[in-house]
């Protein structure tokens, strides 16, 4: 999505929604997909951590049927490849320091990934400690970003860009007590060029709003919007509405 890219350099902000294919409630799904429509979401993220339903090719075929917007897929591992998406985030997990998640994966998945189709991404994903274990963590065998440690989140970010990541992925996880603080979002925003986006923990418009003047260009929420159904509407007004005031400026 070289719309990322754009996004970034125009100061404008963007909207995403992340679907987790074990946690869509079928009843509440079609609804959800209807809200989004409503709300001018700008990107669905499809996949998770660990997805023990392969049902990728199905909520990429459901999402198509309501929405034109792009989908991007948030892969846990080389079995989460699906063709019909429009793109993917090729995770580098450099929060960590498991090479399976470094790079090894990244092999297993390469010769898929080439035939495709798919626009690759190549993503720094840091996970940031949010006050519970992120299934993510667990998984990867790896600890989280300190959450109080801005300057360590800011050097690996750094690093990720200097080996040619073309995204900053900051996440809080999935169920998270507390976001990704502004002050490590800014801080990582002042290390580097690149587009950041900022997922985990963002429940409330003031959380989103702190989130994009500390200076993420892409806030992500997850399945925890069909629960709470105020949710998308109030996170889609707050982009809509910072976007606005920055084309005022």
């Amino acid at each position: 999505m070289t719309t990322l890219r754009k996004y970034r350099l125009s100061g404008q902000k963007a909207f995403a929604v992340l679907l987790d294919p074990d946690k869509i409630e079928q009843n509440a799904f079609s609804a959800l997909l209807a809200q989004t429509v409503t709300n001018q979401i700008d990107f669905f993220l499809v996949g998770g951590s660990l997805v023990t339903d392969y049902a990728h090719k199905e909520v990429i075929s459901a999402i198509r049927r309501h929405s034109q917007t792009p989908i991007i897929l948030f892969p846990g591992n080389p079995l989460h490849i699906e063709a019909s998406a429009d793109a993917i985030l090729l995770l580098s997990l450099i929060s960590g320091r498991n090479p399976e998640f470094l790079i090894g994966q990244h092999v297993i998945a390469a010769p898929l990934l080439k035939k495709s189709g798919l626009e690759i991404l190549p993503t720094g994903y840091m996970v940031v400690d949010s006050g519970t274990q992120t299934t993510v963590s667990y998984i990867s065998g790896t600890m989280p970003l300190p959450y109080d440690k801005p300057g360590v989140a800011a050097c690996t970010a750094m690093a990720g860009e200097m080996l040619g990541l073309q995204l900053i992925y900051l996440d809080a996880g999935s169920g998270a007590r507390r976001p990704v603080s502004p002050e490590m979002i800014a801080a990582v925003r002042e290390a580097v060029d690149v587009p950041i986006v900022v997922g985990g923990g963002i429940n409330s418009g003031e959380k989103a709003y702190e989130a994009l003047k500390a200076g993420a260009d892409v806030i992500v929420v997850g399945n925890g919007i069909e629960q709470d159904p105020d949710l998308l509407p109030q996170l889609s007004a707050v982009v809509r509405e910072f976007n606005q005031s920055v084309v005022q400026a």
